[in-house]
């Protein structure tokens, strides 16, 4: 069970990220949509694994290069936002967050219109 203080901290990480990928967003492409999903930080707050959905899905794979070459980028920008209250800032880690993917292909799959054998 995660104590209240890392509660605080995953979501203070999520609130900071969210705004930083919907300005950046916003510069990339309009109506193009990344949210932070989830935030799970290290008990040592060293790190931080953030999961991302990107909405259209055909961006997902552009944007998640382009997360990934630019992780610097986005721990300073955090840092300028969370330094007051963080000594630290913990190292990110992003992944992909397709739990919609997967609710979507069952929705189909239950109502007889997909045929997806990942199931």
């Amino acid at each position: 069970m995660d104590s209240k203080r890392l509660q605080r901290v995953n979501q203070l990480l999520q609130e900071e990220l969210a705004d930083i990928f919907r300005i950046e967003a916003n510069k990339i492409k309009q109506g193009l949509l990344i949210s932070v999903t989830e935030v799970r930080t290290a008990q040592d707050l060293s790190i931080a694994k953030i999961f991302i959905s990107v909405f259209p899905t055909q961006y997902r794979n552009s944007m998640m290069n382009a997360i990934h070459e630019n992780v610097p980028y986005y721990r300073k920008k955090l840092g300028e936002r969370i330094g007051k209250q963080m000594r630290i800032v913990p190292e990110l880690h992003f992944f992909t967050d397709d739990s919609l993917d997967r609710v979507d292909a069952i929705e189909r799959e239950l109502k007889g219109q997909g045929n997806n054998p990942e199931l």
